[in-house]
């Protein structure tokens, strides 16, 4: 199994370009809010509901497993700084306002990736995840890797 710096080693290969590198911290945590704010609206089972369960956090399940997996203790604490308020937001305004939360995260979500796109575009590569679909989670994580030096290799 990969560590992750093999990981950001890997993501980093076609994220050189210093344009491509600022557009993807911003758009790439634009799209985890936003996926995570259509996930969230998705209608869930009674079952779910009754326990506050919704398809967000199945996702989350899912990418927290993936990243302990990795064994860095560090990625999973910057994930959560990163999603933690994302999530609150989604809980305080979710039902209220669902409909505006849906709408205004399908037109970051589309604009985020046209970035991306435009992005690679710059850079001449094409995305990682076109390679494989795990680097969709790793993408966060090295975003914040300068901040929060996740990699021993940064």
């Amino acid at each position: 199994m990969k560590t992750i710096d093999t990981w950001f080693e890997q993501y980093g290969i076609s994220h050189k370009n210093p344009t491509n590198i600022k557009i993807h911290k911003v758009c790439v945590p634009l799209i985890t809010w936003s996926l995570l704010g259509m996930m969230w609206m998705i209608p869930t089972p009674s079952f779910m509901e009754s326990i506050h369960l919704n398809w967000s956090y199945i996702f989350m399940v899912v990418a927290y497993a993936f990243y302990i997996s990795l064994k860095s203790v560090k990625l999973v604490a910057v994930m959560t700084l990163l999603i933690a308020p994302m999530i609150a937001l989604l809980e305080v305004y979710g039902q209220s306002h669902s409909k505006e939360i849906l709408i205004a995260c399908a037109v970051v979500f589309v604009l985020a990736w046209i970035g991306q796109f435009v992005g690679h575009k710059i850079e001449g590569k094409k995305p990682s995840f076109f390679e494989d679909l795990q680097f969709l989670l790793i993408g966060p994580g090295w975003c914040l890797n300068d901040l929060f030096k996740i990699s021993k290799k940064s």
